[in-house]
């Protein structure tokens, strides 16, 4: 082994105990004493879980009373029974699944081509000032621009399909992972980097051993946000892109149906789908913390 490579070893280990001599201080101080008892543990445990589940019963419950008197017309709110009867029919019958493959797949695309393309430019404009110069007025203005105004025009260059609702999807992505990326490694602290740098790291191994791992935090906050934000993405590109396929087309088809109950259990189907979204990425989380 060169010496290069084991200075650059080196920095990369103390890199990675400073990073969970950090970390399991941080852990330290939200644990509970060590000395508690198993009962006190469990209801640590419920009491983490609890709140969630109360606040949508409540929600529910005001559903119920507000459309149980009769006074709200069911074709602006329709009542809970309602919207569970046309959940359980849609997913029996098989109406849901294909379009909730159809969803999947193009939010995932998109998704994964904003990854593509956010992490290597965000990395580089954190690095560059000259490009960072050249594309920030572009990239606020790609912000400020709703992905629903794009839809058309990538309707009228495309036509339907898949293509441009994944482009839709990858647009939506896009900005908040570039912000999220150049923000992680632009708080990376230099005397961290010039230590490694006089360990031997440059390049590719100072990239690889020293950045990403300090930059990692953030960099999951960016996938964490894109991938949710990509059902949002997949929505907007069906309505106009694809307005027989997906899960944006069911809600069009609701609304032009006026069924109410149908366009509920549409988005509750959307929201679950969020869900396990964020559940993913959490445990992307979880496994980071491991390896890293």
């Amino acid at each position: 082994m060169s010496a290069t490579t084991s200075r650059t070893d080196g920095a990369h280990v103390s890199v990675r105990k400073n990073r969970r001599d950090g970390s399991t201080q941080l852990h330290r101080s939200r644990r509970q004493p060590a000395n508690q008892s198993p009962a006190w543990k469990t209801f640590n445990k419920i009491w983490t879980i609890l709140p969630p589940f109360a606040l949508g019963i409540l929600i529910l419950l005001a559903w119920y009373a507000a459309t149980v008197s009769g006074r709200i017309n069911p074709f602006i709110l329709p009542p809970p029974s309602a919207v569970f009867s046309s959940l359980v029919d849609g997913l029996t019958s098989g109406l849901y699944w294909e379009h909730i493959l159809t969803t999947v797949q193009e939010s995932l695309l998109g998704f994964l081509l904003g990854v593509i393309l956010a992490l290597p430019l965000g990395y580089s404009v954190a690095k560059s000032r000259l490009l960072a110069n050249m594309l920030q007025p572009y990239l606020s203005a790609g912000q400020a621009i709703p992905a629903i105004v794009l839809a058309p025009f990538l309707f009228l260059w495309f036509g339907l399909g898949v293509v441009p609702v994944m482009i839709v999807c990858m647009l939506v992505v896009l900005f908040p992972m570039i912000v999220n990326t150049v923000l992680g490694v632009q708080t990376i602290e230099r005397e961290l980097l010039d230590a490694a740098r006089l360990e031997g790291a440059s390049g590719l191994s100072l990239l690889t051993y020293i950045e990403f791992p300090l930059a990692l935090p953030s960099v999951l906050a960016a996938i964490r946000t894109g991938l949710t934000l990509s059902i949002t993405g997949a929505l907007v590109g069906e309505f106009f892109c694809s307005p027989d396929r997906g899960l944006g087309a069911l809600v069009l088809i609701a609304l032009h149906q006026y069924n109410m109950a149908f366009m509920f259990a549409t988005v509750i189907i959307l929201a679950v789908l969020a869900a396990l979204y964020y559940s993913a990425t959490w445990l992307l989380v979880r496994l980071a913390e491991v390896i890293y």
